[in-house]
């Protein structure tokens, strides 16, 4: 951890490759991604080393919001690095561990600078949770 980044944890009752299947899979990823009331339309979707990820997160007051993103490294069921490429500039690195039968998922923002970080607080820690509380109902959705 550093002054730019903030940390999320989880543990999720699931596997990892459940997990990261959750992530891996364009139709999946969609439904869950963003805090509460957000839905996304991807343009562009490469789930490899240096693939794009474009994308539009739509706000539940109808604002559109334009990302676009590289997967910098992946490493199926253990790692996924995603770099944001558009304002704000943030890397987001989701580490999977297996504990008994659970998933440690652990989600590290590293924003440009501590002044990025400092300006988007406030919504990042609600979004982060949210967000990880709907890839829950995701998993939960696949397994029953």
């Amino acid at each position: 951890m550093t002054d730019r980044s903030t940390q999320t944890t989880r543990l999720m009752n699931a596997t990892p490759a459940e997990v990261f299947a959750a992530i891996a899979d364009p139709s999946r990823l969609a439904r869950w991604w963003g805090p509460d009331g957000f839905t996304n339309t991807f343009e562009i979707f490469e789930f490899v080393p240096g693939g794009r990820w474009v994308f539009t997160m739509h706000g539940p007051d109808g604002t559109n919001y334009a990302n676009e993103c590289v997967f910098d490294y992946l490493v199926p069921n253990e790692r996924v690095v995603i770099r944001h490429t558009c304002l704000p500039y943030f890397t987001l690195t989701i580490t999977l561990t297996q504990e008994a039968n659970l998933t440690r998922l652990t989600w590290v923002q590293e924003f440009e600078t501590a002044e990025v970080l400092a300006a988007v607080l406030k919504i990042v820690g609600t979004a982060n949770e949210q967000n990880l509380n709907r890839l829950e109902e995701e998993l939960a959705r696949r397994v029953s």
